[in-house]
């Protein structure tokens, strides 16, 4: 098999020992709402709730079948999330022994749940308190014990392996082919593998790519046509953040027009979430609502229509997160605000600004630091409402009444330090 149609073709018959076609069903909401056929490939429905399990068991699967000798390889991977799990599940499944580095500050459900999926053929070490540290480690554990390292999306079987989502998908719509394919981006993966399959496959179907905000590591590397190494980013969307675009998978990637990945703010991604889960009764980490979220920002005249499928990536999501996540939704949504309000210090000032509420306006957070050496006192102050123009009322009546503030929702610094 020399071509990477059989390659793919072969790692989905292997994948059916654990892992049946996931589905691909049509959304009436979300249809009905952009005017188009809206179909979801649900990969939060894999035994590890994400599609990292196929490439990790694909990747495990051929270097168990080219390994000679009596003994089983050892096998290590490093990853905070669902890297790891698929990783864990494979190695249970084959009865082979891995190693897995996972940084310090990883919360302790996704360690545990590691744990769970891989039971007494895994062990998880703690090193680090960012990936990089974690990876490193792990470089260094292979190299000592000669064991084999399961990269998380730069290697040729994990892009073989994440491609068998497409022929499932060109199965379940009985060979016609979708006019367009979302998908997420973290380390391309997915993205190469689907794109080197389709390329003759499914030639007329588009392709968009969707990163997060705060990880844009192919869009600026398609925009410089270089592999560019992002200084900082930001780690909310857990399962797409990824500093560096994959070497192999950048080499596939690099003609793809810069235009066509779209970044989405995570706000914006929050208020997605919630909808989601209450609409739907969808639970989604924010990596795998990245595909649903960027619906809202594809002009309506080129989806409508068309024959869509967003890949759902992953369903791992911590309920611990859930109060932030509904903190960034009604902050996207302008149902929740925190400013900085200067009281006058008198009797009846404080009640002079509670009348100045409306009937559905509430006091989420009040702070109110007194200081006798000064005529004004400062109140963080946040209020929550069921509509945005209930803010500009409640804002003209206290310039109106003479009380001074400063809305600080946007300010990203100070509300990381507040909020």
């Amino acid at each position: 098999m020399d071509n990477f149609f059989d390659q793919v073709t072969q790692a989905k018959k292997n994948l059916k020992s654990i892992l049946p076609a996931t589905p691909l069903q049509r959304n009436v909401h979300l249809s009905q709402q952009y005017g188009a056929d809206i179909y979801l490939k649900r990969e939060d429905l894999t035994p590890v709730r994400s599609y990292k399990l196929r490439g990790a068991f694909n990747f495990i699967s051929k270097a168990l079948a080219n390994h000679e000798g009596a003994e089983k390889p050892h096998f290590v991977c490093a990853s905070a999330g669902n890297h790891a799990q698929g990783f864990a599940f494979s190695c249970a499944h084959f009865g082979v022994h891995g190693t897995i580095f996972m940084p310090v500050t990883t919360p302790k459900q996704k360690i545990d749940k590691t744990k769970t999926f891989g039971g007494e053929f895994v062990e998880v070490r703690l090193t680090g308190d960012i990936f990089d540290q974690c990876y490193a480690a792990a470089q260094d554990f292979c190299t000592a014990q000669s064991a084999h390292l399961v990269p998380p999306f730069d290697h040729a079987d994990i892009i073989e392996g994440q491609a068998t989502i497409g022929l499932e998908i060109l199965e379940q719509l009985q060979n016609e082919a979708p006019d367009m394919i979302i998908l997420p981006v973290g380390g391309g993966g997915l993205g190469a593998g689907l794109l080197q399959l389709l390329d003759t496959l499914a030639p007329d179907t588009e392709f968009v790519f969707v990163e997060p905000e705060g990880a844009p590591s192919l869009k600026r590397s398609l925009e410089t046509q270089t592999r560019v190494k992002l200084d900082k980013i930001d780690n909310f969307v857990d399962g797409a953040a990824v500093a560096q675009i994959g070497a192999l998978n950048f080499d596939i990637l690099k003609d793809v027009p810069s235009d066509a990945v779209h970044l989405v703010p995570e706000n914006r991604l929050c208020a997605t979430i919630s909808s989601l889960l209450n609409i739907e009764g969808l639970v989604l980490e924010p990596a795998g609502a990245l595909s649903i979220d960027v619906l809202a920002d594809l002009p309506a005249t080129e989806i409508a229509g068309k024959k869509i499928v967003c890949i759902v990536s992953g369903g791992n999501f911590d309920f611990e997160r859930l109060p932030e996540v509904k903190e960034k939704a009604m902050s996207y949504r302008g149902l929740k605000k925190y400013f900085i309000l200067r009281l006058p210090q008198r009797p009846g000032a404080l009640k002079d600004f509670l009348n100045m509420l409306g009937p559905n306006d509430d006091i989420a957070r009040f702070e109110y630091l007194k200081k006798s050496a000064r005529n004004f006192g400062t109140v963080l102050l946040g209020i929550e409402t069921d509509d945005p123009a209930n803010f500009q009322i409640l804002f003209d009546k206290m310039v109106a009444g003479g009380f001074s503030y400063q809305d600080i929702t946007e300010n990203d610094l100070l509300s990381s330090l507040i909020v």
